[in-house]
């Protein structure tokens, strides 16, 4: 097909047509809008033959899908902000009930007050539904890890969240390589026809449960959550035999001999790789961990990455805050960290309301650590280095 220049939203469109899904539901919400409208503009010129509805709310879409995927449909729907919020309910329903469903969520900033900045609180917010959460860097990896996901929640039957930021990634456009059809059809196959229920046979779905079952399903859902990222390294596998690109549970940018290491998910990742490459004769060495996979968090890969004796200072970038606690990337890190060698200071740095990274605050944020290592522990503001 050829290169072609193209926003999140259009490439995260695109994957959904390639991937052949049978029903989209849609509800709109400034800044994922423009991916249902696309999705919608295919839908009227014939270009995209699935069902495509409209719904009155997030909570609608939602429900819709939870019917259509029991009845073995291939399903999509996506959101953002206050609308994913909204679905909160529906998202533990999703996955106790093991529905294959992928779901795009443009981050956001929730109120109040209102805002349209990438603040990642909406998604991070939903860490504890059940849900595969992937964080895409850049537009290329949104189209990709979208279609990955389908024959990701196929196979383990655990829905999936593609996460990317709002307006950076979804309205800025890049340069991408689409796939062919044939691809994309010999990575997913034909969507799986596994429906939870027959007309002939009349069941009870999901029903009223003791405590004792209830927790064997719990145990259940997460020693299969336990398995994911084995299973992403799998796919990875044979996605880059067909496709020729690869992604990491989680990347590392000259770890080998960095001894502070800048942490980073989303498309923040990209502009600290920017910066690293402004800075490679300072004295101190930076290196840079970006992640992708975060539930479940590839705990073995990040230990990995950060097992070098070198490493001497963590710093991470949330653009987040969960109240009275701080950054959830962080606390994160700090858990996992608790259970490998690594015993350096770590750092956090915090971009909550979508705050813009710039190499100047960068700079900002490195020397405040230099100068005060007692710092660790706190919170160094973006809104106050700016």
């Amino acid at each position: 097909m050829g290169r072609k220049l193209m926003n999140g939203n259009q490439a995260a469109a695109l994957a959904v047509k390639y991937s052949r899904v049978q029903v989209v539901c849609a509800y709109p919400i400034t800044p994922q809008t423009s991916l249902v409208e696309n999705i919608a503009q295919m839908w009227a010129g014939g270009e995209f033959p699935g069902e495509y509805v409209s719904v009155e709310s997030e909570y609608s879409a939602l429900s819709y899908l939870i019917g259509a995927s029991y009845s073995g449909a291939r399903t999509f729907t996506a959101t953002s902000c206050q609308g994913l919020a909204y679905m909160h309910e529906l998202l533990h329903w999703a996955a106790g009930a093991r529905l294959p469903i992928v779901l795009v969520n443009v981050n956001r900033a929730l109120g109040a007050p209102w805002s349209l900045e990438p603040d990642q609180l909406d998604s991070l917010s939903q860490r504890d539904t059940g849900w595969i959460q992937f964080y895409c860097a850049d537009v290329q990896e949104i189209m990709d890890t979208l279609i990955f996901s389908f024959r990701l929640v196929e196979q383990t039957r655990i829905p999936c969240m593609v996460v990317y930021d709002g307006f950076v990634l979804s309205h800025t456009y890049e340069v991408v390589e689409p796939p062919l059809q044939e691809q994309v059809d010999h990575f997913l196959l034909s969507p799986p026809s596994r429906a939870a229920f027959h007309t002939d046979k009349p069941q009870t779905i999901q029903a009223v449960t003791d405590s004792r079952y209830l927790s064997r399903v719990l145990q259940e859902r997460h020693l299969s959550m336990l398995k994911i990222p084995g299973i992403v390294k799998e796919l990875d596998h044979k996605f880059q035999e067909i496709f020729a690109r690869s992604y990491p549970l989680a990347e590392g940018t000259n770890l080998e001999t960095a001894d502070t290491v800048i942490v980073a998910a989303g498309s923040l990742a990209q502009t600290v790789k920017s910066f690293l490459n402004t800075v490679e004769d300072r004295k101190e060495k930076l290196g840079l961990l970006r992640l992708r996979l975060f539930r479940p968090l590839p705990k073995d890969e990040i230990a990995s990455l950060l097992s070098g004796d070198n490493i001497k200072k963590i710093v991470v970038i949330d653009r987040n805050v969960s109240a009275g606690v701080g950054g959830i990337f962080a606390q994160e890190l700090r858990a996992l960290l608790q259970g490998i060698p690594y015993r350096g200071k770590i750092f956090e740095f915090n971009l909550a309301g979508g705050i813009d990274l710039t190499p100047a605050m960068m700079e900002k944020v490195l020397q405040a650590i230099s100068e005060d290592p007692g710092s660790e522990g706190k919170i160094i503001w973006g809104v106050d280095l700016q």
